[in-house]
């Protein structure tokens, strides 16, 4: 009754309304709100919602792809007739192979094509597998690159920028699909079936095996071993069921392995079902992402006045949603009741629209604007609606949001959480781990959700209770620790002082508790450190290695077998002098040795030889010696025996530093042996030291040494287990093996330390062992002895990895271990009677040519005799030898070499290590009781511990009682940890709870999800828009529990917002209802503000690099009242390119600064390329979907570089890094070098001469710096554009107009329709007066669609080479956030990194600059060896001095009577700029300045000034820039360059004063549009519009484009 009276009332208010405004309904009708629509596609063509719905499941989990595969040809039937049908049949079919929520996650995923990239990377290994093989006559016939042929010069470029963007390979012949054996492509079953039969005969072929990838699907029933064969085609095709069938048949057999990559080749859309081509005619239209409409600062005037252009309607725009509040009223409401005046009702609708924007608002109305938002939300019936509408919406809300009254607790609430958080801060946690709210995208948060939803699915169905899962989920591993000390305690350290018993030392013992300041600084000078060496003998330890890692039992008696070894030769002399003459001068005896060696001849070599060392010890004893030293030297060298050499070797050996060959140990911790090394290992303990010192743990009587070596001390360094953070461990989880049915893990029988058989073990290692080989068998060897050892928290299985073909020994090993394993674990003997088994069984048969058969009695009988020996009983041993089935044991191992390869990639024959989860690959390595020991320590500390804690207090429900026996609770904690170890995530968190969530927080309950968010929002902040978004995304599809705290800004002083703002997110309404279309998603800005000038930004997620393509009107300054009577005005943009970024690293150096890399395909290696930065070592590359390879490029850099491998501290290395790109993330890469040996002292970049009197850099130029670079004349970093050029040395004009010399580089940026109609001018005037060839940079970021459509044109017109570049901008590096600003930072801040290496010199040109004189003058001026010359400002026109800010205050103070430049003209010396680190130099400048929001106001201009002691500047002649606002009328007549600066006293417009100060410049502008018209099909409009001047008065409402004047 209520709601009744209610709507009647407000349709009286209506009429009254209408009655008051009724006079006013024409004028509304003529200003009808107009909307904006925005989409994004990606720049491949589209792809298969079928094939994308199989690789998500894949994703889930491998198996899930062939029971898709299967259930559609089961259940596939033509009964879909539109897009929207046969998207619900794929999400049902895929929903039936999984449970919630992660069926509705499979949906969403779905919707926003996330596994899109994938099969853009399968096309690209289509494109391979068909180019690697001379193809028939009827099939080569059709073009294998897409379709089109190439004839002229420019085919290879066009095809690396094909590849670069995911081409679809085209049907051959009319064939969709083709398996690829290695060895020849099939196109027809037959002729595969006719291969089948002897696959195994292709093996003698020449071509190899076709490389498999992580990624690839492997059907389950394909054998290790086997024959690779890979099935392109899809899903959905006649001919993919046809190969399909039989190539699963295959696999059953065991003939082959059964690969699919999922690919529609073009044409081929027609040749199968329907729903099979849905996606792949129409554009990939993206979501994730957000669209700003920023309110524009209204300063200057500088909008284009050039006629509108008539719009395009792309396709039917969104309809307005009209149930949406304005201002009080619900319109879909209102209309229901009263259609009979709908125009009268919409028209009253668009007046309130049009009139509630605001970007003003007085000060008191502001204060509390934070308090009453936070009011208005958590008091809506949907809060989270309510959010989202609010700071999408702003600046039409603000006026009703200021007068809303505010509730004092609610603002009392929020003050009081400000105490423990800042306010405006935001924050937010998934499960209890915080996400960084700057990098989190859509994508992203998918992913990590559904991490979490698909290990809460594991654990219920492993019935781990509800409530125990989300504890599980939301408890984190304490953060993992570097510092594992290596206890190397021995006799075997030979010491060079004392500090307990050194007289030099002996102040600071008494006074260690002293100021530590003091002790940092006596370190400076004198710190007292012991200082020690551990001698050993590689080639000693080789012959252990050589012998699986057994230490002989005696010392060896002769040596002379391991050959010349002149370590043990050093150690003898070592020790003799030693105890002879003392420890100094047995260090004195090692340094002469080096001495010698770096003077001798052949000092490249690294090792010391037999000469070296004696010259040595001559030299050493010969001033003390009594006796000539020769006769010792005589004698200690003809002794072959050293047990100092061999028990020292020994020591290292079991501490795991051999391979290192010489390190540094810094009271344990390991580091590389070279000065830097040993300063960065100080000034990282010493921080340490202190902090013990400040909290009395460590006093003048504390032995340093023994605490930290107690504390965390191991007995043994393995970089494989304790490698540093950069490497990534490798983990698999075992719960997903044994949910999907592999019984492997249920059938291994555990061995235990001794009494130990019933106790919970937490650690599980598994062996995975070939017992065929030496190695495997030590391994084996080396479990038994670590659980005779002792080892309480962990057990041993064994998982034997060998071929099934093994000799009858092996497998009655196999047998032998199932069975003392199974009956007699709990037996004392067991562990002694497998160490004897094992080495019986190396000695007899390992070592033996062959094993006859009848000697197999003779093996029983000696198995029996060693149980007997160790109390175990005999008869069982015998009876299981009766009962042996040969067939039956052997299809165990096939098994389980299937489970090995399949689930943690192993092939057979490899040794490892699989402890909870984590994989340890056993190649060359020895692995010892001492590494299983730490291993179990490392793994316990950091992964298992607090897993074991939640297990314990686990009360079990549905379980049978007999079940829950230590081993039941071992394996669940095994699955769990290994699992859980699967999460990439922060292990840091914050403690929400601590703010209180009474009044002024959103909170969200549901016990039934898993995943639980909490977070600090600020709704009025530009990250809580992109909150409130994604969080409002995961409520609708997953429904988590949420607790939302709201921490607005407690007293403002400003609009915290003045934009509008929409995030993209697919739906199913974005697939046709009518026909196969997909739309795809759209940010839609409905009823926005007409007078009000808008620009438009995109927040794309951070590898993406996006440009617009399609946009009639100027996205820089969209006024949405000049679109006449169109209501929506369009844009598309496009995803360019996926964004590849690293960090690149030399070990104990800084980055190696100017390393070139390049990226390319195995067959072209060479696609993009770029340089390293020194700021972190950074580089970026843009890519695309595929599988890419990264390498040095030829040249200096591989020349002194190789890339090193992966968690190996030695100098193994590798030619390229493989990097695979197949989702929309992108990826970080860290890239790690080494010099050659004999390059280490060797520079990468060679500076050339600093006379800076002498000419500047020409053509030798770049030779000097680096004799090999590269003439990189593609593209840099994202490869920019191709260039569209004549001949470089002589180029015709489109008129006749030869150009000739050296070319001249001009560089510039532009940003909307008036800057870019300034360029054109520009170009004009440069060309118009030199007659060299020139070539023109333009930054692509900000372009129009127009502007590079038009380009190519008038290049080839006028007679000049562009060339498009692009940098996204580094995550490391402060971000602006006004668009202006963003373009002046990339004026100055990438110069080094975005143009290719070969260009040596460019010049920046402001675009709205006039040039008047030849800039060939300029290019060639010699700039006396600085990296950057700039024009001073002008002094002559005294109207201006109040404006000249250089000349007082701090700029007077800085520049230390150097000028201040003006940045609209400058030169920059490209050698030299990266030659002194100069760009690296500014961005720290920017880092450190651009942190203050009032430094940095005129940022490309300041900048460089600011620098201009660190980064010198030639000031160039004053004629070179002039402009009027600075510039006097009486220097206008030698001016070079006129520049339209503004003028801060006036104010005037661009276009007006470009009118009246330039008299050529209506000319230029004339034939610019003339031009531009002739290219678009318009006409030009020859009535130049003209500009009223501006008053004073009306600046206010004066549109305009810049936030602040150009100086």
């Amino acid at each position: 009754m209520e709601a009744h009276f209610r709507s009647g009332y407000w349709v009286l208010i209506l009429f009254v309304f209408f009655l008051s405004f009724s006079g006013h309904l024409v004028s509304v009708e003529s200003r009808r709100p107009k909307n904006v629509q925005v989409a994004l596609q990606a720049k491949w063509s589209g792809t298969s919602i079928l094939l994308e719905a199989g690789e998500l499941l894949a994703k889930e989990w491998k198996d899930l792809f062939w029971e898709f595969i299967e259930i559609w040809h089961h259940e596939e039937g033509d009964d879909s007739h539109t897009a929207k049908d046969c998207l619900k049949k794929i999400v049902k079919y895929g929903q039936s192979l999984l449970s919630e929520p992660l069926a509705s996650l499979f949906e969403f995923s779905l919707t926003l094509r996330s596994a899109s990239p994938q099969l853009v990377l399968y096309r690209q290994l289509a494109v391979e597998s068909l180019s690697s093989f001379p193809l028939s006559d009827d099939i080569n016939s059709h073009s294998v690159n897409g379709g089109i042929s190439e004839t002229n010069e420019n085919m290879e470029s066009k095809k690396v920028e094909r590849l670069l963007v995911g081409m679809n390979p085209k049907n051959l012949g009319g064939n969709c699909c083709w398996v690829d054996t290695g060895g020849a492509l099939f196109f027809d079953v037959d002729e595969l079936v006719t291969w089948l039969r002897f696959p195994n005969d292709s093996s003698q072929d020449s071509f190899q095996q076709p490389e498999l990838y992580e990624f690839d699907h492997v059907h389950f029933d394909s054998s290790i071993g086997r024959p690779a064969v890979i099935l392109y085609g899809a899903l959905g095709t006649d001919c993919f069921r046809e190969f399909h069938v039989t190539l699963v048949a295959a696999a059953k057999e065991g003939k082959v392995k059964y690969v699919v990559r999922p690919v529609l080749p073009s044409g081929c859309q027609s040749k199968g079902s329907n729903c099979a081509a849905v996606g792949t005619s129409n554009p990939v239209n993206l979501g994730g992402y957000g669209v700003e409409l920023a309110l524009k600062n209204m300063e200057y005037k500088a909008m284009d006045d050039s006629a509108i252009r008539k719009g395009v309607t792309l396709e039917d725009p969104h309809t307005e949603d009209l149930s949406q509040d304005v201002r009080g009223f619900i319109f879909s409401r209102i209309l229901e009741r009263k259609p009979e005046i709908t125009s009268e009702i919409m028209a009253f609708r668009d007046y309130l629209l049009s009139s509630t924007t605001s970007d003003t608002l007085d000060v008191w109305e502001l204060k509390d604007l934070g308090h009453q938002t936070a009011q208005r939300i958590v008091h809506a019936s949907d809060p989270l609606q309510s959010m989202q509408e609010i700071n999408q919406n702003f600046p039409s809300v603000v006026s009703s949001l200021s007068r809303m009254k505010l509730n004092d607790s609610i603002k009392d609430e929020i003050i009081a959480n400000q105490r423990m958080i800042p306010p405006g801060k935001s924050l937010m946690a998934l499960n209890g781990a915080l996400i960084n709210i700057e990098d989190i995208d859509l994508y992203l948060l998918v992913d990590m959700v559904h991490q979490e939803l698909s290990l809460a699915d594991q654990y219920l169905r492993l019935k781990i209770p509800p409530s125990v899962v989300r504890k599980l989920l939301l408890t984190l591993p304490p953060p993992e620790s570097n510092t594992f000390r290596v206890d190397f305690r021995s006799t075997h350290v030979h010491y060079l002082n004392n500090l307990e018993e050194d007289a030099m030392y002996k102040r600071w013992r008494s006074n260690i508790n002293e100021s530590v300041d003091m002790i940092i600084s006596l370190y400076e000078n004198n710190l007292p450190m012991r200082f020690g060496v551990i001698l050993f003998s590689t080639k000693y330890i080789n012959t252990i290695e050589m012998n699986g890692g057994e230490i002989p039992s005696t010392p060896i008696e002769n040596e002379s077998h391991i050959g010349d070894d002149v370590s043990s030769l050093i150690i003898r002399l070592f020790m003799h002098v030693k105890e002879h003459h003392g420890t100094q001068m047995a260090f004195q005896f090692l340094s002469n040795i080096n001495r010698l060696r770096i003077e001798s001849e052949d000092s490249a070599e690294d090792a010391p030889e037999v000469h070296h060392v004696e010259g040595a010890f001559v030299e050493t004893l010969l001033p003390t010696a009594k006796s000539p030293p020769q006769d010792t030297l005589l004698k200690l060298g003809k002794e072959q025996t050293s047990n100092d050499s061999q028990e020292s070797s020994v020591f290292v050996f079991k501490l795991g530093l051999a391979k290192l060959e010489c390190c540094l140990l810094m009271n344990g911790l390991v580091f590389d042996a070279n000065e830097d090394a040993l300063m960065n290992a100080m000034n990282e303990e010493l921080p340490r030291i202190q902090e013990q010192v400040y909290y009395g743990h460590i006093n003048s009587h504390t032995d340093v040494l023994n605490k930290f070596l107690s504390e965390s001390g191991v007995p043994r360094y393995n970089p494989q287990i304790i490698a540093d953070g950069k490497v990534k461990h490798k983990f698999v989880s075992l719960s997903t093996a044994i949910l999907g049915n592999d019984f492997v893990l249920n059938e291994v029988s555990y061995l235990h330390s001794p009494e130990t058989v019933d106790d919970l073990k937490p650690v599980t290692h598994l062996l995975a062992i070939d017992i065929t080989s030496k190695k495997g068998i030590r391994l084996f060897r080396e479990g038994i002895q670590y659980l005779r050892e002792g080892s309480k928290n962990a057990r041993l299985g064994m998982l034997f990895n060998a071929n099934p073909s093994v000799d009858f020994s092996s497998l009655f090993f196999v047998k032998v271990y199932e069975v003392a394993a199974s009956s007699y674990s709990h037996k004392k003997g067991v562990l002694g009677f497998l160490d004897q088994l094992c080495a019986f069984h190396a000695d007899e048969y390992l070592r033996a040519s062959s094993v006859v058969a009848e000697s197999n009695q003779t093996f029983i009988d000696k198995i029996c005799y060693l149980a007997e020996a160790n109390d175990l009983p005999s008869k069982g041993l015998r009876t299981a030898f009766s009962e042996f089935s040969v067939d039956e044991l052997r299809d165990r191992l096939t098994k389980v070499g299937q489970f090995l390869y399949r689930q943690l990639g192993l092939e057979s024959g490899i040794n490892a290590v699989i402890t909870n989860g984590r994989v340890i690959h056993l190649d060359d390595s020895t692995f010892l009781s001492h590494d299983l020991h730490l291993l179990e320590s490392v793994e316990f500390k950091h992964r298992i511990k607090h897993i074991v804690e939640v297990i314990q207090e686990v009360k079990w429900e549905d379980i049978d009682p007999d079940m829950l026996t230590s081993k039941f609770i071992s394996d669940i904690i095994m699955f769990v940890s290994s699992s859980i170890a699967m999460r990439d995530r922060s292990s840091e968190s914050a403690r929400f709870e601590i703010l209180n969530a009474k009044y002024s927080a959103v909170v969200l309950i549901n016990e039934n999800s898993s995943i639980h968010i909490d977070a600090v929002i600020d709704p009025l902040s530009p990250s809580g828009q992109k909150l409130c978004s994604l969080i409002k995304i995961l409520w609708k599809s997953t429904q988590p529990s949420m607790r939302l705290v709201l921490n607005p800004l407690s007293s403002l002083v400003d609009l915290p917002l003045k934009n509008y703002y929409r995030y993209v997110v697919p739906t199913m309404d974005d697939f046709s209802s009518t026909d196969y279309t997909v739309y795809g998603p759209k940010a839609f800005f409905a009823n926005m503000p007409l007078s009000k000038t808008l620009t438009m930004n995109l927040d794309v997620p951070e590898p993406w690099l996006v440009e617009p393509v399609i946009a009639v009107h100027d996205l820089d300054n969209i006024l949405l009242e000049n679109l006449g009577e169109q209501r929506t005005l369009q844009a598309v943009f496009e995803l360019e390119a996926l964004v590849l970024t690293g960090h690149c690293s030399e070990k104990d150096h800084d980055p190696p600064r100017g390393l070139q890399l390049i990226l390319g395909t195995k067959s072209t290696p060479h696609f993009v390329d770029t340089i390293v930065m020194a700021n972190l070592g950074y580089w970026q590359m843009k890519v695309s979907p595929g599988v890419w390879y990264l390498q040095l490029a030829p040249g200096r850099s591989s020349e002194l570089y190789v890339l090193k491998e992966e968690g190996d501290r030695n100098q193994a290395v590798a030619s390229s890094k493989r990097i695979t790109i197949n989702d929309l993330r992108g990826k970080l890469v860290h890239l790690e070098v080494i010099k050659k040996k004999g390059k280490e002292h060797e520079k990468l970049l060679i500076p050339s001469s600093d006379d800076n009197h002498s000419q500047g850099k020409k053509t030798g130029n770049q030779n000097s710096w680096n004799s090999n670079f590269l003439k990189w004349a593609s593209g840099f970093i994202a490869g920019s554009e191709q260039s569209k050029k004549g001949d470089t040395t002589s180029v015709e004009h489109g008129n006749g107009v030869q150009r000739h010399g050296k070319k001249i580089n001009i560089f510039s940026i532009a940003s909307g329709h008036l800057y870019e109609r300034f360029l054109k001018i520009m170009i004009l005037s440069v060309l118009k007066n030199t007659r060299r060839p020139v070539k023109f940079w333009f930054i692509k970021n900000y372009l129009s669609p127009q502007f590079k459509d038009v380009i190519p044109y008038m290049a080839q017109e006028y007679g000049f080479e562009y060339e498009l570049v692009t940098y996204k901008w580094p995550t490391w590096l402060n971000k602006q956030k006004e668009k202006q600003r963003i373009i002046w930072a990339y004026k100055i801040l990438f110069l080094d990194v975005i143009f290719p290496i070969s260009l040596e010199k460019v010049i920046f040109v402001d675009a709205d600059q006039i040039v008047r004189a030849d800039m060939g003058e300029l290019y060639d001026m010699d700039i006396k060896g600085r990296p950057l010359a700039y024009t001073p400002f002008c002094d002559n026109n005294r109207d201006m001095d109040g404006y000249r800010f250089w000349r007082q205050g701090f700029w007077k103070e800085h520049l230390r009577d150097k000028p201040y430049h003006i940045s609209a003209l400058y030169v920059v010396d490209l050698v030299k700029f990266r030659e002194t680190a100069a760009g690296d130099n500014l961005r720290v400048f920017y880092e450190n300045l651009s942190k203050d929001p009032n430094s940095l106001s005129n940022l490309d201009q300041d900048l460089p000034n600011y620098a201009q002691h660190t980064v010198p500047i030639f000031s160039l002649p004053q004629e070179w820039l002039w402009c009027e606002s600075w510039c006097g009328n009486a220097t206008k007549s030698n001016a070079k360059t006129i520049d339209l600066c503004n003028n801060p006293m006036t104010k005037e417009p661009k276009l007006q004063g470009a009118r009246r100060i330039v008299p050529e410049w209506a000319d230029l502008d004339f034939e610019a549009r003339r031009f531009t018209a002739k290219i678009s099909g318009e006409d030009v409009d020859l009535q130049e519009q003209v500009v009223t001047p501006i008053q004073p008065q009306d600046l206010v409402t004066h549109l305009a484009s810049e936030d602040q004047a150009e100086l």
